[in-house]
């Protein structure tokens, strides 16, 4: 359940960008449109998109894909960007949250948005009209429930007290565990729920990925601070615990993180990604793991005493989160 507003949703969620954003090309579109719908026959009801992700590339595919289910799955989408690209900056007026989202109903080919995100805390429009204009689309029928997207405990408290925020998305896993400390004792009190994007360190924590990969020309991992060789170096003692405690239970680094964060809070709802069957169907088998309290306490015991080097963002983008 996603928060208290009555949201039901599958415990693992589907993270569509990396089919058509971020990490390299653009994954084929009828092998994208077969990954979501392997993913819905799997038991995924959620799907994560936004119009920056391609730009609207990412909502047209999701929109496709789930076509023949729409009734079954829960979709969530964002707003927030001029033009709906990130690097041109942020936009969360009134006017452009409501184009954004008659664009994204025509992309997505429904009759509503169950999950409307504000994809960034715009610092020139105040959260109280964001919400307040969430609040009439969602009277209007557009939209069905409110989420923030790395927004801080204030913006959160001032948001909710508009319109009820259902979710707050934002990046949390064994490598990102920063939440913890105050956005979560905040969320938990609020009654809103949490999706974890990146719960498999954008790939990291898979343990595919080491010193030596090479990332194609227009994945973003190649400007993040943390994947630079020489911090990739050092991060690898935190993958080398993992798929030590992995094997001692016959599971997977994946499923072993994936499986961690669901033991975390029952209203937590990680959303991994993939553009690989195999990848999606390894990161499903998480959802039957129950890890023990000994399994739980020889994690954070391990894992305490890894220090992960690099920010998880460019200092352009770390600007914009946490506001």
């Amino acid at each position: 359940m996603l928060g208290k507003s009555g949201l039901e949703v599958s415990a693992l969620g589907f993270g569509c960008m990396g089919l058509s954003f971020a990490y390299g090309p653009p994954a084929d579109k009828q092998v994208a449109v077969k990954l979501i719908r392997s993913a819905y026959e799997m038991g995924v009801t959620f799907f994560d998109t936004a119009e920056a992700y391609g730009p609207f590339l990412n909502e047209e595919l999701l929109g496709e894909a789930v076509a023949p289910f729409r009734d079954q799955v829960v979709i969530a989408t964002k707003f927030g960007f001029v033009d709906g690209v990130p690097g041109k900056g942020m936009n969360s007026k009134p006017e452009n949250i409501r184009a954004v989202a008659d664009a994204s109903l025509k992309r997505l080919k429904t009759d509503r948005i169950d999950l409307f995100y504000q994809h960034r805390v715009d610092p020139n429009v105040p959260i109280e009209d964001v919400a307040g204009t969430i609040k009439d689309l969602i009277h209007a029928g557009k939209v069905k429930y409110f989420g923030l997207s790395e927004a801080g405990i204030q913006t959160i408290r001032r948001a909710h007290a508009v319109q009820p925020v259902a979710v707050l998305q934002s990046e949390y896993s064994l490598w990102w565990r920063t939440p913890e400390l105050e956005i979560l004792p905040a969320l938990d009190e609020l009654g809103i729920s949490f999706v974890p994007f990146s719960p498999l360190g954008k790939g990291f924590l898979t343990g595919k990925i080491d010193a030596n990969t090479q990332f194609a020309g227009n994945d973003f991992r190649n400007n993040v601070p943390r994947f630079t060789t020489e911090n990739r170096k050092t991060n690898q003692v935190l993958v080398d615990v993992l798929r030590k405690l992995a094997a001692e239970i016959d599971i997977t680094p994946a499923q072993l993180a994936l499986a961690w964060l669901l033991a975390q809070k029952p209203w937590i709802v990680p959303i991994p990604g993939t553009t690989k069957l195999d990848r999606l169907q390894e990161n499903l088998g998480a959802v039957n793991i129950q890890l023990s309290e000994g399994n739980l306490r020889e994690i954070q015991e391990a894992t305490s005493t890894v220090h992960i080097q690099g920010e998880r963002y460019p200092q352009h983008l770390q600007e914009r989160v946490g506001k």
